[in-house]
């Protein structure tokens, strides 16, 4: 097993350096000229825009840009972003406490939210209880995380003339104020990610409901709840796993427009900002963290696998 970690760990440099290969060379077939939309259509003579080449190094040749960037790094600096001149590295820690912290909340709600419907759904199958769950499924996969949070925000003005906090801060600085302002984008969010983990959990557990063994612990007068609860549910939750897995990853990178909706400076703004202002190294350093987060959620998946199932062993 440790073997296998080690492996695995190994096998994310190919991958994560093949994604930085891509994301620079499409940043750098996109058209448009960063050092003008620096001075946003200032007058300003060639020399100035040359100087200002030189000294992001926009001046040298793509590989040998790639390598610089390459090489920061490797050393743990993803260079200094173009608009503001902070360090990269800094600009996303600052505003990925904030997304962090509505994914993982969107992610506890899903699954306290998707594992109990599902089961349901298909222990009662064809019932009003299977109907109501799978409208509630369809519904979410349906709607737009950012129509339900704007209907969120219209409806608590509305109704109780109410508006969250719009300052972050941070929880253990004050926990009311931090989920006042965070819990409804966590919400609007945790309802697609619910319904996608229930229809998941409803199809896994209809197939695992029809396997011999199951039949077996009926036919020994095993109580329902128990053979639901012991046999079926753990071997029903393998692929629903992956798909919580994936979408808490692909959640980290997909907060740009319900950012946008509750006025979040979260790494999805952040994301937008920098391809407003063509900050190649911004844009860089953001889609390599998205990038990281699914390599590391698809590891984590396939170890929780081997928690879950005895029969699977990397060794």
């Amino acid at each position: 097993m440790v073997r296998y970690c080690i492996n695995r760990l190994v096998l994310m440099i190919p991958t994560l350096f093949g994604v930085s290969v891509l994301v620079f060379a499409m940043l750098r077939l996109m058209p448009g000229d960063p050092v003008a939309t620096m001075f946003g259509g200032t007058a300003v003579t060639k020399d100035v825009l040359a100087a200002e080449r030189s000294r992001l190094g926009l001046d040298q040749s793509v590989p040998v840009q790639f390598a610089n960037w390459l090489w920061g790094i490797v050393h743990g600096n993803l260079g200094l972003s173009m608009w503001t001149g902070h360090p990269v590295s800094h600009e996303i820690a600052i505003r990925l406490q904030l997304s962090l912290q509505v994914v993982v909340m969107a992610a506890v709600l899903a699954i306290v939210i998707a594992l109990p419907l599902g089961t349901l759904a298909a222990v009662f199958r064809n019932s009003w209880i299977d109907y109501g769950v799978r409208f509630y499924a369809i519904s979410g996969l349906a709607i737009p995380s950012f129509w339900i949070g704007m209907i969120m925000i219209l409806s608590l003005l509305a109704l109780f003339s109410y508006t969250p906090p719009i300052t972050f801060t941070p929880f253990w600085v004050d926990p009311k104020a931090n989920l006042e302002q965070l819990i409804w984008p966590a919400i609007a969010v945790a309802y697609r990610y619910s319904a996608v983990a229930t229809r998941m959990m409803r199809s896994s557990m209809l197939e695992v409901l029809h396997e011999d063994y199951i039949r077996t612990a009926r036919a020994k007068g095993a109580y329902e709840l128990l053979v639901i609860g012991r046999h079926a549910l753990r071997n029903a939750l393998l692929p629903v796993t992956t798909v919580i897995g994936i979408e808490f990853a692909f959640l980290i990178g997909g907060m740009v427009v319900t950012e946008q909706v509750f006025n979040l400076n979260g790494v999805g703004k952040l994301l937008v900002q920098a391809v407003a202002h063509s900050d190649y190294t911004l844009i860089q350093g953001l889609l390599l963290l998205v990038a990281t987060a699914f390599v590391i959620a698809n590891f984590v998946v396939d170890l929780m696998y081997a928690a879950l199932d005895p029969r699977i062993r990397y060794n």
